[in-house]
């Protein structure tokens, strides 16, 4: 670069004479960071009229700069070591130079490292300064402000198209936060003016934050994408896919975002570092942009019955992650590969109204029609289920409201009282109590349980359950044995599922005996009995159950629950036992009247 020397000399032992119409790194000094001057005499003369004072217009500089006229700092852009931070994609600045006619103009400018996607061709000038009139310098700089808007009206249109999908997506998903096919719509829709905002405004704010931010945001983008194609190709079944795609999305988040906050440490670390670094960060990020990829060959493989809708947007997200993934992979090292791939796939297809369109913006643009298509066809489609899921609901409701009593029987020498309240329209939970007749007369069965899941599979489970109670009653008195007939008939017919249950015969002297499942312990007294343990029903077909007696004295309390009075949370979201509790049964022996002899 320029030696140290004040005269104007060129050639050998001098300045050397460079273009300012072009970076550095694209004439003479590729891949070369670190400090330089520019410096060049120069004399002006006005036009008769013309103002006194001269202007200057500077583009661009790649990184950071200060100019001086005939030795007096008059500006710059960024700021140099220690402190070092940089202005990224921001417009033409301008300065005034006074009416000085002759001087010389200087130029100090700091190049920072490379990163891995970098060809080596920045540095310095990026475009030729401009020097005139305030007048004409401002006229110049209107222009290119409107060039450059011209360019960018395409992008913004779209984004407000984005913005607006994110916003209805939002206000869809806030009313039933169980689609979370709109959740990740809102959130895919919303990364496009964040971009926009970090990116797209050419805002004079610092660069090393800007960097950092924008790597964010590019991998919250991805990220929601990801989502987005996971649930409209209904990939949800899948706990294992699931899993694993969260794992993924953490750790570009983490890489992406490490990546981006290099820029802090990019006057501190030695280039060569920085770019291992960069690389090493880049390497586990790459991977996944392969993701849409593999959902939609996921979705080939197990033959989803989709509709033409989701398969449009298989599609295009297939094209769009498999143009940007070689892309990206094109750019990495491409200063030692020297491939022109990428900048080619980056170069636009076509112009339209002065706005340019390249490959990677044409198919994002296609993929976010189709993906709103595709979810308004959902959204159109579930309002049509609509009537008939509530009708299912109202049938489960019904049913389940014949297998829970209503009204509880008298027993002679207690009081019994229940509360039940569903966690969700339907729940899991029941509870039977039935006399008994013959050698028991005057003795009661009483069994409560709760099966894993909810909604109308459960509560048919519990139809089930209960049909199978009344007729085991029938053949035996015994609560060990009761659970022992109901868990051979459950077995393989809970789908993985199980379900926990309680039995227990009250008998007119007030012994108790009972046997558990797998379900929690009642209390007598406010006391948890010790139960032992066993396991729920329905997963081992040869489970042998235990009985546990106790006598029950007049004044005593004796409570049934299931695991929902727990779990019950109130309004504010606080753990309660007196809110949300699925199911609750008490027993009493009433004080007004003894026990009975033996």
């Amino acid at each position: 670069m320029p030696r140290q020397r004040l005269d104007d000399a060129t050639g050998q032992g001098g300045w050397e004479e460079i273009k300012a119409g072009a970076p550095w790194g694209a004439q003479s000094h590729p891949n070369q960071t670190g400090f330089a001057w520019y410096r060049r005499h120069i004399q002006i003369s006005t036009a008769p009229g013309a103002s006194p004072d001269a202007a200057l217009l500077i583009p661009a500089i790649d990184d950071v700069y200060e100019l001086y006229w005939n030795g007096v700092r008059v500006g710059g852009l960024g700021t140099f070591p220690p402190n070092v931070d940089f202005k990224s994609s921001v417009p033409a600045q301008t300065y005034t130079l006074g009416p000085i006619r002759d001087g010389v103009i200087a130029v100090r400018v700091l190049k920072l490292s490379f990163s891995s996607t970098d060809d080596g061709t920045a540095g310095g000038f990026e475009d030729p300064p401009r020097i005139g009139s305030p007048e004409a310098i401002a006229m110049v700089k209107d222009s290119l402000d409107y060039h450059w808007l011209r360019l960018q009206q395409f992008g913004f249109g779209l984004t407000w198209l984005y913005v607006l999908t994110s916003f209805l997506s939002l206000a869809a998903w806030l009313r039933d936060r169980s689609q979370k096919l709109l959740f990740w719509l809102a959130a895919y829709t919303f990364m496009p003016l964040l971009e926009l905002v970090l990116n797209g405004l050419r805002l004079p704010i610092s660069g090393i934050w800007l960097t950092f931010l924008i790597q964010t945001a590019i991998e919250l983008r991805e990220i929601s994408q990801w989502f987005l194609l996971f649930y409209l190709l209904q990939l949800e079944d899948s706990a294992k896919l699931l899993r694993f795609l969260r794992i993924v999305a953490w750790i570009n988040l983490i890489a992406g975002s490490l990546d981006g906050a290099l820029s802090f440490l990019i006057s501190s670390l030695p280039g060569a570092t920085f770019a291992v670094l960069d690389a090493l960060l880049t390497a586990l990020i790459l991977p996944a942009e392969t993701l849409p990829i593999i959902f939609v060959l996921i979705a080939l493989f197990r033959r989803k019955r989709l509709d033409a809708a989701r398969w449009l947007v298989a599609i295009l997200a297939f094209s769009t992650a498999t143009w940007y993934a070689i892309s990206n992979f094109a750019d990495q090292g491409v200063r030692y590969t020297h491939w022109t791939l990428a900048p080619r796939m980056r170069a636009p297809l076509f112009s339209l109204f002065g706005s340019s369109f390249p490959g990677q913006s044409i198919l994002r643009t296609l993929l976010f029609a189709s993906i709103v298509y595709a979810v308004l066809r959902y959204a159109a489609d579930y309002r049509s289920r609509q009537p008939a899921l509530e009708q299912e609901y109202q049938n489960a409701r019904e049913l389940q409201q014949i297998l829970v009593p209503e009204t509880l029987p008298e027993i002679p020498g207690f009081r019994l009282t229940s509360a039940y309240k569903p966690a969700q329209e339907v729940g899991g939970d029941f509870f039977q109590i039935i006399p008994l007749e013959a050698e028991h007369l005057g003795s009661t069965i009483i069994v409560l349980g709760d099966v894993s899941g909810k909604g109308l599979k459960a509560a048919m489970t519990v139809s089930l359950i209960v049909g199978a109670v009344r007729t085991l009653v029938e053949t035996t008195a015994s609560p060990a044995q009761i659970l022992a007939g109901l868990n051979r008939r459950l077995n393989g017919r809970l789908h993985g599922g199980f379900a926990t249950c309680i039995a227990l015969r009250l008998d007119p002297d007030g012994r108790c005996t009972l046997a558990a499942a797998g379900h929690p312990a009642p209390f007598l007294n406010r006391q948890e009995l010790e139960l032992p343990g066993a396991l729920p029903l329905g997963i081992i077909p040869t489970t042998v159950y235990q009985e546990f007696a106790r006598q029950l004295q007049q004044g005593d309390h004796f409570a049934l629950y299931t695991d929902g009075l727990l779990e019950a949370r109130n309004a504010s979201g606080d753990f309660t036992a007196s809110t949300g509790s699925p199911s609750f049964l008490a027993t009493t022996p009433a004080p007004s009247r003894p026990p009975p002899k033996q």
